[in-house]
């Protein structure tokens, strides 16, 4: 097994960066809506096998068996060359500051993978609200489930940010979670083989989740699939579980957490670090 250096992935990294931002229009389309949809398998996996856990088990179990479910969804988005938002909140802006690609293409980019991530996510938030969530009797009445009381019981906790402090607190663990994120992608990177892959990117994927850090993709399911679990079984009210809550109260404050996660953190952090070695092997291509 070959493992790569630090600087080596940063190359790696901002390299790949101008191929992501250079994809065709389409391709960049498919491969968005696909990285939405297997974050969304992840977190479908997490809830449903996270359901009952911390009654029994109690909280801290619970959430590490729902971190450790998770990781599925990102070592798809890895393997097969999806397109996640997050992961390119770190490649395009490494890829900028070794001078592959403008402010535009960045920009362009962020904008087209976010909006089909949301897509992916909220097709896969439909279906399976009305697969696994729900049952149906003989008169098509909808009866909610234990995964599906689990599904809203994880969606109304994603809500809860309110007022100055819940917002802060909200982009504080986007911070955190895309740091965790970025750095499972960067390990992932710095192996050669499938294996060594899928365990450089489970360990930080599982910590962020396990510890309740907010990740606005994985948040673009979440959270619809609570909001119409909660719909066609026909529960009541919550506050904030809503299509407008869902937004004022986590996903824009957990996207610019995350942006700046992986900005920050990760690209200008490691551009810093190994920026002559970086800059050599570049000149070296």
């Amino acid at each position: 097994m070959v493992t790569f250096s630090p600087a080596q992935v940063c190359v790696k990294i901002g390299t790949a960066g101008k191929g992501k931002c250079g994809l065709a229009p389409f391709n960049m389309l498919v491969r968005a809506f696909l990285a939405g949809a297997y974050i969304a398998m992840g977190a479908a996996l997490a809830t449903v096998g996270s359901t009952g856990v911390a009654a029994v088990f109690g909280a801290g179990i619970g959430q590490f068996v729902t971190g450790a479910l998770f990781p599925v969804g990102l070592v798809l988005v890895v393997l097969t060359g999806a397109e996640l938002f997050t992961g390119d909140a770190m490649f395009a802006p490494m890829s900028m500051l070794q001078g592959h690609i403008g402010i535009g293409k960045l920009i362009y980019l962020w904008i087209v993978v976010y909006i089909r991530n949301l897509i992916g996510s909220l097709f896969m938030a439909f279906l399976v609200s009305f697969g696994p969530y729900v049952s149906f009797d003989a008169a098509g009445a909808a009866v909610i489930t234990a995964f599906g009381t689990r599904a809203i019981q994880i969606a109304t906790a994603k809500v809860s940010y309110v007022g100055a402090m819940g917002i802060l607190s909200c982009f504080f663990k986007g911070i955190l979670c895309n740091w965790l994120v970025c750095l499972a992608i960067f390990l992932a990177l710095a192996a050669d083989e499938v294996v060594s892959k899928i365990i450089a990117i489970w360990f930080p994927i599982m910590a962020f989740v396990a510890t309740g850090f907010e990740h606005c993709v994985a948040n673009m399911y979440f959270i619809p699939a609570g909001i119409i679990t909660n719909m066609i079984t026909g529960g009541e009210a919550i506050a904030g579980l809503d299509w407008i809550g869902m937004w004022t109260n986590n996903i824009i404050w957990a996207t610019l957490g995350n942006i700046v996660g992986a900005v920050i953190f990760m690209a200008i952090v490691y551009y810093f670090c190994y920026k002559s070695e970086i800059c050599a092997l570049c000149e070296a291509k």
